[in-house]
């Protein structure tokens, strides 16, 4: 249990067992909701309830009313027990579709197949279905009593209706019919005249729709997105080791050993192990997971460090201001917790529909049994027309119309770069109007590079950038070696610096070929007594008005020329854009970057609208915004700073080559980091929920083509048995159309 004061309330988070749909959300949420001055939220995709609620009222409490609505509640376990329990979710469904396939095959084979009956082999059937319909179908059991008792009708209603009334009938067949009789035969014929329905059995029906369930639940649960990945993901995403300054000696500890006021090492290209005060040294940080900048922040003694930034520069000393869970990166994990929670659960299709199918189905078969007795009908042919109407009425695809056509899409968008977690993403992408596009990293490249070259009058711009190309390739800051490289592209070889020294924070100097070459900032220079013209200075400003990193270089004490680093936009972002606005979606730009940069880039891409200089939280509350205004918002991001928001949006689509924390925290992920992956995701996205939906149609079509059938006491096991292959076979062959999918881009 989670517990913070609020005057006099606090907060829990239970986790809820035994929905089997949103409809079981909204009721648990209803119920809690009605304790006196209880607060709760519901969200049957991560399968938790966050609960604020006051000081009269324990846990224990609350628990007791999940527990009388008919669902199990308790504190979450430790995080470290989170993977074995994943693990222990699917592995009973797993091991439920497997014994129910190897019993149910031979029953299918001997109900279908007349050579392959002998005397007795109903018999056989039956032992081998018992328990397949009993204790396989006893998840669909126990869920359609607890909708029951609400009042309420679900898929698992429809399953649970169509498997008992077969079983019962067909045990009712055996024993008082003729069906147990020595001898008997199902032929193979579908002809439509009435019969003697005690003479049939219908357990192939039964067990058969019991697996095909089965097994559609086990695809939707492996396919089904892990709440907590994400966290663990931020988490993991912090230092394990710290380096202790202790009696004036360096000891190396675990980071959980840290306390409040210790002062510690962090040496180049080390992660800083918490949130804390520089007390010595000088360095660039890389915060682009804090901030999403690509430009390293300068710090120096008395400035303040986040944990889980990366020191790209110099070795400093470190006191420790906040450790655990009061450090800035588990506030993000809290912020994507919270965004987790509150994102609302989407109600299957297949739910909504069955809700309204059931109880149609239950007038039809009550109208049937009353039709037959008021035309003079017996009560055994009444009887057989009634049931068979719940037999012929529960489609065995019901439970393959959404996992099948998820595995065939998730399957052709991974050979796209395109990862789907979850059917309940699909609803998501068809109502998306509004898209937030992570800048760094997304719409543009992360990493700085060489984009403008200015040199003063008379000077060589070849010349220039080998002699700051040189004299920067010894640094190990990000922009100096922006400008090395993108001198050695352009040059190929340089020359070798000597004498070369790093003046943190400002810029390097050394000798090129005897000759004294100084690049940084225009503060630099002027401790060199060196001046710099109005044309250079023109030049500086308007690159930094584009939101680039200005550096100027001089020899022989004149400023020679000025150099613009920036972080440049992938060749596709603007093709891109344009793709999404043809969806139909309005694109805007989202960064924790200056104002400039951003505008500069958006103008580049064709995204009309801004929103700059934002932080982590400050970009959830940008797309709950959007959200309030009534906008269904995708966002695409890479970073951990973009983490909360991607779990906030309606829909998160994740950078493949971004942070885990980021890919765990998207719905969708984007394996090629290529924004035009995002236009292919939300196009095969919305053509797998077209397939799923169409999925649905035919599962039910078939099976009431043959109401009336049933109704008129025409149907047999063959005719039952062929809906149930028909609709399934309909199913998977439309699902596999979603192969054919191509990509746009």
């Amino acid at each position: 249990m989670s517990t913070t004061a609020h005057d006099t309330s606090r907060t829990v988070e239970l986790v809820i067992g035994g929905m089997t749909c949103a409809s079981c959300a909204a009721r648990v949420e209803r119920k809690l909701n009605k304790v006196d001055g209880v607060t709760a939220s519901v969200n049957y995709a991560t399968e938790k309830a966050h609960v604020e609620y006051p000081t009269t009222v324990s846990v224990d409490d609350l628990v007791g009313v999940v527990e009388a609505t008919g669902y199990t509640a308790q504190a979450p376990e430790p995080q470290a027990g989170q993977p074995e329990t994943e693990e222990d979710e699917t592995r009973p469904l797993r091991d439920r579709l497997i014994y129910s396939a190897l019993l149910t095959l031979p029953v299918i084979v001997l109900a279908m197949i007349p050579a392959a009956q002998f005397d007795n082999w109903q018999w056989l059937s039956l032992t081998l279905a018992a328990p397949v319909v009993v204790w396989g179908a006893w998840p669909f059991h126990r869920a359609a009593w607890t909708n029951l008792r609400h009042g309420a009708a679900t898929m698992d209603t429809l399953i649970s209706l169509g498997v008992i009334a077969a079983t019962l009938w067909s045990l009712y067949s055996l024993f008082f019919g003729m069906a147990g009789m020595p001898g008997i035969r199902h032929g193979f014929e579908f002809t439509v005249t009435p019969g003697d329905g005690t003479a049939n059995i219908y357990l192939e029906v039964a067990s058969g729709v019991t697996t095909f369930i089965l097994a559609g639940r086990y695809f939707e649960a492996r396919s089904k997105r892990r709440s907590g990945a994400a966290l663990r993901a931020l988490l993991e995403l912090g230092a394990k080791d710290v380096t202790v300054l202790r009696d004036g000696r360096e000891q190396r500890i675990p980071v959980a050993g840290l306390r409040v006021g210790d002062v510690f090492v962090v040496r180049p290209g080390e992660k800083i192990a918490t949130d804390g005060v520089v007390t010595e040294g000088s360095s660039a940080v890389d915060v682009s997971m804090i901030t999403g900048e690509s430009v390293p922040v300068e710090v120096a003694e008395g400035d303040a460090v986040t944990g889980a930034t990366v020191n790209v520069g110099g070795r400093v000393l470190v006191r420790a201001t906040r450790v655990g869970a009061d450090t800035r990166l588990a506030q993000m994990a809290r912020l994507v917790e919270e965004a987790q929670s509150g994102k609302a659960a989407v109600q299957r299709l297949a739910d909504r529909v069955s809700a309204v199918f059931v109880p149609i189905v239950l007038v039809l078969a009550l109208g049937t049994l009353i039709a037959w007795l008021a035309t003079g009908g017996d009560a055994t042919e009444a009887f057989t027309a009634a049931v068979a109407v719940l037999i012929i009425a529960c489609p065995c695809a019901l439970g393959l119309a959404t996992p099948t056509a998820l595995l065939v899409g998730t399957g052709r968008g991974a050979q796209l770069g395109i990862l789907i977690k979850g059917p309940e993403v699909l609803e998501s992408t068809r109502r998306v109007d509004t898209i937030v596009l992570d800048k760094t990293g997304t719409v543009t490249t992360g990493r700085m590079s060489l984009s403008e070259v200015h040199v003063a009058d008379g000077v060589d711009e070849a010349e220039m950038l080998r002699y700051a190309g040189a004299v920067e390739h010894p640094s190990e800051h990000p922009i100096a070696k922006a400008i090395a490289d993108g001198a050695r592209e352009r040059l190929g070889e340089l020359p070798t610096a000597t004498d070369f020294r790093n003046t943190a924070g400002l810029g390097v100097s050394g000798l090129v070929n005897g000759t004294a070459v100084l690049a940084g900032r225009a503060a630099f220079l002027a401790d060199w007594n060196v001046s710099v013209d109005d044309r250079l200075a023109l030049a500086k400003t308007a690159a930094e008005d584009q939101g680039a990193t200005a550096v100027f270089v001089a020899w022989d004490g004149v400023a020679r020329g000025v150099l613009a680093v920036s972080d440049t936009i992938k060749p596709t972002s603007a093709q891109a854009v344009s793709e999404l606005r043809a969806l139909g979606l309005r694109p805007i730009l989202l960064t924790g970057d200056n104002e400039g940069a951003a505008r500069a880039v958006a103008e580049a891409a064709g995204i009309p609208e801004v929103i700059a200089e934002v932080l982590p939280e400050d970009k959830v509350a940008a797309v709950g915004r959007l959200q309030q205004e009534g906008r269904t918002v995708a966002m695409v991001g890479d970073g951990v700073n973009d983490a909360a928001a991607l779990a906030q949006a309606d829909l998160g689509l994740s950078m493949g080559t971004g942070t885990d924390a980021a890919i765990e925290a998207g719905d969708l992920t984007l394996v090629r980091g290529d924004l035009r992956a995002a236009v292919d995701a939300i196009r095969l996205s919305r053509r797998t929920l077209g397939t799923i939906r169409g999925n649905l149609f035919w599962a039910f079509a078939y099976n009431v083509a043959a109401l009336p059938l049933a109704a008129f006491g025409l149907l047999n096991p063959m005719i039952a048995g062929a809906a149930m292959a028909i609709s399934s076979a309909f199913v998977v062959s439309n699902s596999l159309r979603l192969r054919r999918f191509r990509a746009a881009s």
